[in-house]
């Protein structure tokens, strides 16, 4: 008599004490009961399928699903089993197990089916179609058009998808941005959080002038700012602005400081600093409109000593970039005077003029373990603590959050996080103005804490609109100039529909949208958002590893990348890996053994982003050379077993 059945439907899960070891049990009578097993659960799922889908009809056209939304509900249905010692039981049949059914459930079911009545039933007869005809191979497929569609065509022969994010200075540096394309950039990101419209523009017409000459098409993402809650600014100290550059061993210079002038009939219309330029400043427009390539402007700085600003090239009708090759102190305010080239003792300047005014740099604020931390309305400014003759604590150091309302909100012995988890703290005392904080996590020579940077409340409910004011009008840019849009910190389906509504009004439905799952909230309705979104918008997957690590913590994230991983797999919705792919390199030009094993691991996404730094280029490079190795031997889940060369 064959054993009895382990499944049970009431509680959804696989008995543990069913792997058929006792020698009066046949290896028929093995089969059968898996065959009896399986057929049970594939029952279940389609029935709890088809309940699930009934939520999501007013999204699909007619109430007709596509393949990929009945496939991810076939998915979810499944995965509210416990399978590990049926698939102990499938692997001793020598059977395929059921760990590789994401990209298409049932007909991995029904193979399996099939094959174990084909074992135990030797009159039996398969009707209708094979069940692997449009299977494991069809939702593949579904996965790599919806691929193709998101990001284009593949670099050369591989399959690999490479989205850089632009720094400010591809909107005048033509060759980076060839280069990059040329090495397998294949998609630009373009984050709205820095630089404007005028700076965006100038990023774009690089990417589509360099797409005709090259011949190598390349998508543009715009990423959408979001609310994303930062530090706020810190007092400043005295407007002195050290011109910084980069030396080589023998002393000769590698990377010059450079600097922007702006007409000041424009204005200053970004804060100053960002990866290349160090410094925005204004010139009187008499000045402006003299300056030619090569020209040179004289100045002394803060010590005294004679320095030079080599006019570079023009960015926009109202920017110049300069640069210096000898590191100075320059003063804000200062005498400086125009010549046509480096000047010789005698020569006479076209122009003299005072240089516009600019802030100093922020004071330096550096917490450690254990100490106190006040975070404060946006209305002040952040400042280093306080203490007296004997070192002891007057006052401790302040930071500003720009989202001021969040303040109120937060309560007692809840988690604060700073600048992408670098500062862990909790709450101590809570009042309308600030918020006590205690440090409780940060390396033991401490942090020093900076102006613009991440704020992560993983505990507190902020109720924040889903498309913040900005986001609105960076959408109109967007709209006009972008291939794809990204969604970040969407949390629900209704702030999908929030999107997809705008993207309505400005006539841009066929605009693909990248949600960026960042946030513990977006991870618990990531199911309602793909199945609310793909029956009619075309949709992309981010996951903000970032952000992420900082709400579940590192342990969880690394086993919630690979659920996300199958949830999208299951709905043939392309992933992107972000955040800190091979950045030593990026930022640094140094490899880090455990990066390059992060790397290989993102070959299962269906694009790797890169973020900016001045070693880019090195940087994509490792990164194609890795995930083109990596996908001769895996695909997903699946090892391809090629021949190994010992």
């Amino acid at each position: 008599m064959p054993p009895t059945s382990s499944y049970s439907p009431n509680d959804m899960t696989i008995q543990t004490n069913k792997i058929i070891t006792e020698p009066q049990d046949s290896y028929q009578a093995i089969l059968m009961q898996l065959l009896e097993d399986i057929s049970q659960i594939r029952d279940k799922i389609v029935g709890n399928a088809d309940n699930r889908l009934l939520a999501f009809a007013q999204y699909y056209r007619a109430g007709v699903y596509t393949k990929s939304a009945t496939n991810l509900a076939h998915y979810l249905a499944l995965r509210q089993f416990d399978l590990r010692h049926l698939q102990t039981r499938l692997s001793q049949a020598g059977l395929s197990s059921l760990g590789r059914a994401e990209a298409s459930v049932l007909s991995t079911l029904d193979a399996v089916i099939d094959m174990l009545q084909r074992a135990t039933n030797r009159h039996y007869k398969p009707t209708g179609k094979n069940p692997s005809e449009f299977g494991f191979t069809r939702g593949q497929q579904l996965l790599e058009q919806h691929t193709v569609e998101l990001f284009g065509p593949y670099y050369e022969k591989s399959k690999a998808h490479v989205m850089v994010t632009l720094a400010s200075d591809a909107a005048w540096n033509y060759n980076l941005i060839g280069a990059l394309l040329n090495k397998g950039m294949t998609c630009a990101r373009i984050n709205c959080a820095h630089d404007d419209a005028i700076i965006w523009q100038a990023m774009i017409r690089n990417v589509r002038r360099a797409e005709v000459e090259m011949g190598r098409p390349c998508r543009i993402l715009m990423d959408l700012a979001g609310h994303k809650i930062r530090t706020g600014e810190i007092r400043l100290g005295p407007p002195v602005h050290h011109i910084k550059i980069k030396k080589n061993a023998l002393g000769q210079t590698l990377l010059p400081g450079r600097l922007m002038l702006i007409n000041d009939q424009q204005g200053l219309h970004e804060e100053n600093g960002n990866d290349t330029v160090q410094l925005r400043v204004t010139i009187p427009e008499a000045t402006f409109k003299l300056l030619r390539v090569g020209h040179c402007l004289a100045f002394k700085d803060a010590r005294g000593k004679e320095r030079h600003l080599v006019v570079e090239s023009p960015i926009a009708d109202y920017a110049w970039l300069v640069y210096c090759d000898e590191g100075s102190y320059l003063v804000s305010g200062c005498d400086m005077a125009l010549f046509r080239q480096i000047p010789q003792p005698d020569d006479q300047p076209l122009q003299t003029f005072k240089l516009g005014e600019f802030n100093g740099k922020p004071e330096e604020i550096r917490v450690f373990k254990d100490e106190l931390l006040l975070l404060t309305t946006e209305a002040q400014v952040g400042a280093p603590a306080e203490y007296d003759d004997k070192g002891k604590p007057l006052k401790p150091a302040q930071i500003a959050c720009t989202l001021s309302s969040a303040i109120t909100k937060l309560r007692k012995g809840q988690p604060v996080w700073i600048d992408d988890g670098k500062v862990g703290a909790v709450v101590e005392k809570v009042n309308t103005e600030s918020a006590l904080l205690k440090v409780t996590q940060v390396r033991s020579s401490g942090v020093t804490l900076k102006g613009d940077k991440g704020i992560n409340f993983p505990d507190t409910d902020l109720n924040l609109p889903t498309l913040s004011d900005k986001d609105l009008i960076d959408l109109d840019f967007a709209c006009i100039h972008a291939d794809l849009i990204g969604f970040s910190f969407v949390e629900s389906l209704a702030d999908m529909e929030r999107l997809i509504d705008e993207l309505a009004k400005r006539s841009a439905t066929d605009l693909p949208i990248i949600a960026k799952i960042e946030t513990n909230k977006a991870v618990k309705n990531l199911p309602e958002i793909i199945l609310g979104t793909i029956g009619r918008h075309s949709l992309g997957i981010m996951i903000a590893r970032g952000d992420l690590a900082v709400e579940l913590g590192s342990a969880r994230l690394a086993e919630i990348q690979e659920e996300m991983l199958w949830l999208c797999e299951a709905a043939h919705v392309p992933v992107i890996w972000a955040t800190q792919v091979l950045e030593s390199i990026a930022k640094k030009g140094t490899k880090s053994r455990p990066e390059f094993t992060d790397a290989a691991m993102a070959v299962r996404a269906e694009c790797v982003m890169l973020n900016k730094g001045p070693y880019i280029l090195d940087a994509l490079e490792a990164l194609i050379n890795v995930m083109i190795r990596m996908q001769e031997h895996q695909h997903k889940k699946f090892p391809r077993l090629r021949a190994l060369h010992w």
